[in-house]
């Protein structure tokens, strides 16, 4: 517009100039008008934007308050406390009874357990836990004492002869563990 004003001034129209100048005014005003109008309804749409916001989360609140009243109304407090008291008291009868019951299956134990010496349960134990983890007792134990003698019972087992290669089933055994012991010597 500023380019047809100019050429109309050139031209030496200057009635025609001043129209298009004061068209140029009011299209500057209507776009400035557009821009302010455009602002404000950005500022209506955000504002919408905020009270639908506002009404959805009031609307959740709404919902959320009715399920916690629900739930209060239906949660009665002496039934509960009722329910943890005979929780508590049928946990403490059950409590009585495995100790009842351990008791009795401890004495039961017992008697089988006075049957056997205390070595011979040792010796059980011990040999359970070496086959467990594949330990031979035999091979791993041979140089171990298996008691100990005060200096009187080795004087009056080192007076005693003792035949080599007997024919009894103690002297087989430590024959085969003397043959044992002098392969792994070699």
């Amino acid at each position: 517009m500023i380019g047809e004003i100019k050429k109309s001034a050139k031209l030496g129209q200057l009635a025609s100039a001043k129209i298009q100048a004061k068209d140029l005014i009011r299209t500057k005003s209507y776009i400035n008008k557009f821009n302010s109008m455009k602002a404000q309804l950005q500022a209506i749409s955000l504002r919408i934007q905020s009270v639908r916001s506002n009404q959805q989360m009031a609307t959740s609140m709404r919902d959320a308050t009715r399920v916690l009243s629900g739930m209060n109304k239906s949660m009665n407090l002496p039934q509960l406390s009722r329910i943890a008291q005979e929780f508590s008291k049928e946990n403490d009868l059950m409590d009585q009874k495995q100790e009842f019951m351990d008791d009795a299956i401890d004495d039961a134990m017992a008697m089988d357990e006075d049957e056997l010496g205390e070595d011979e349960q040792i010796d059980e134990i011990l040999s359970k836990v070496l086959d467990e983890i594949g330990v031979d007792m035999n091979t791993n134990l041979k140089d171990t004492p298996s008691g100990i003698h005060t200096n009187e019972e080795k004087v009056a087992n080192s007076r005693v002869a003792q035949a080599v290669g007997g024919s009894g089933p103690a002297n087989s055994e430590e024959d085969d563990l003397q043959a044992r012991l002098d392969s792994l010597k070699k």
